[in-house]
């Protein structure tokens, strides 16, 4: 990228030698003085690594809420319509299919040719778009009309970790950066008191992956996701420790301030310059994060609109934080909801799990959108939707019946951000089993995404063991039709 962020192009060297007010000053004034934002006090974006700052294109979106479904939601459940599946239930699939085709747990299939499994989930057509959705998710249903459904997704690999790093960061090798971190690397961030990149999770455990699916990889640390805790304390250790004062405090932050700063002067290491950001931002984070998760000041109907319940922890009190987020100026805000893989366990299959997984995420996800578009976000803020691949039509039997991973066509869907409403791009064939019209692979995403904010995939690159490096890898396209 030509024009490096700050934090890229010198050290904060000049800013701190100017600045008659150390951090733990500014800390302590804002402490005593009230409610007064740090920056009211000497802050400056201009040095900071998260400043905005303009991207190659004029950008159509904002900001990002990425909905991301983790272990591969059936779109044959959801989204995608086969009347010849549901007619040829039980027959085994042609072997043309199948032939040359990679899938996670092959041997399942070895022991006998696999059979076409049809759905028992009802399908019908919504809004004056005639979206397909099926009776699994009626809240999603009913904002049709404001989505755009991409149909003939494909990704490349077939494991979960392997293809959910793929989709983040465009590669399967671990150490390279986040999309959000991409993102906040080349526009920046709006928020001043909280992270350019915060990630939310609710099911029952963490995606598999782990961190390294919202990290910075080899670009400076200040672009990395930022989790946020369910519960009163979203950040560890953000509060002032009992029994220590305001005066004592600052002059900790002062003394730390200063010891990073000389070293950052004799080597001018961005990760000091990173480490000196955090310490501000942690500071400006003890009022502003306590204030984000107060959902005190939310109307009853506006609780009621997303499902939360107050105090408890959820996808849907996620989804709410999500909107605050990016009304506080958050760049790029990933939530996290487990529970997708539907093999056919006792707890993760179609005939009964699969329906409370999208109870637990259908309504907040309508209520996002519903909500994003009364107060005016909607039409710069691109929400995504969708998993890390797909189901294959062929079942699978275990303890119950479910369905494996297929990473040559899935749906997601997007809203608002620039994207056209009410439209269904892609097709697949009469299975559901690869695309047929405008394939959409993983690559072209995340350049149509990048494109909406303004960013050019080819040119938001950074150099690294002497390679230009970028999320798209060296592939890519924008989507031309998807754009409003």
């Amino acid at each position: 990228m030509t024009d490096l962020p700050p934090l890229l192009r010198s050290t904060r060297r000049h800013f701190f030698e100017r600045c008659g007010i150390g951090l733990g000053s500014m800390a302590l004034g804002s402490i005593l003085g009230g409610n007064a934002p740090a920056r009211d006090v000497g802050r400056s974006r201009s040095n900071d690594p998260l400043a905005p700052r303009p991207g190659h294109l004029e950008p159509r979106a904002k900001r990002v809420i990425y909905l991301f479904m983790a272990g591969g939601p059936s779109q044959l459940e959801l989204f995608d319509h086969k009347p010849e599946l549901q007619r040829l239930h039980n027959q085994p699939i042609p072997s043309s299919y199948l032939e040359g085709k990679r899938f996670a747990f092959m041997d399942t299939f070895a022991k006998e040719p696999p059979r076409l499994l049809g759905t028992r989930r009802a399908f019908a057509r919504h809004g004056d778009s005639g979206a397909w959705v099926s009776e699994c998710l009626p809240h999603t249903a009913r904002v049709a009309d404001d989505l755009t459904f991409v149909k003939s997704v494909w990704t490349e690999p077939v494991n979960h970790a392997p293809a959910k790093l793929y989709m983040n960061s465009g590669t399967t090798q671990f150490g390279r950066p986040s999309m959000g971190a991409w993102l906040t690397y080349g526009i920046g961030s709006e928020a001043d008191d909280l992270p350019g990149f915060v990630v939310l999770q609710s099911g029952p455990r963490g995606p598999r992956g782990g961190s390294v699916l919202w990290g910075s990889g080899f670009l400076p640390t200040a672009y990395q996701g930022v989790p946020f805790r369910n519960g009163p304390e979203p950040i560890l250790d953000l509060s002032r420790p009992e029994g220590v004062s305001p005066a004592d405090q600052a002059a900790t932050l002062d003394a730390i301030g200063d010891l990073n700063r000389r070293r950052l002067d004799s080597t001018g290491d961005p990760e000091i310059a990173t480490r000196i950001a955090s310490y501000e931002m942690a500071f400006r984070m003890q009022t502003s994060a306590p204030e984000l998760i107060d959902l005190s000041g939310e109307s009853k109907a506006t609780l009621d609109l997303y499902g939360v319940e107050p105090g408890v922890p959820s996808f849907a009190t996620n989804c709410l934080l999500a909107r605050r987020l990016v009304e506080r100026g958050t760049r790029f805000v990933q939530l996290y909801h487990t529970n997708w893989d539907h093999h056919g366990g006792p707890t993760e299959n179609l005939e009964d799990s699969l329906d409370t997984v999208c109870r637990d995420v259908d309504r907040a996800c309508a209520a996002l959108v519903t909500d994003l578009k009364a107060r005016g976000l909607l039409q710069d803020t691109l929400v995504i939707w969708g998993g890390e691949f797909g189901r294959t039509p062929m079942g699978e039997v275990r303890e119950k019946i479910g369905r494996n991973h297929h990473p040559d066509a899935f749906t997601m869907w997007m809203a608002g951000g620039g994207v056209k409403p009410g439209l269904t791009l892609g097709e697949t064939d009469e299975f559901g089993f690869s695309g047929i019209e405008d394939r959409v692979h993983v690559h072209d995403l995340q350049a149509t995404i990048l494109h909406l904010l303004g960013l050019d995939h080819t040119r938001l690159t950074y150099r690294f063991q002497g390679r230009d490096f970028r999320l798209t890898d060296v592939g890519g396209r924008v989507v031309e039709k998807l754009l409003a």
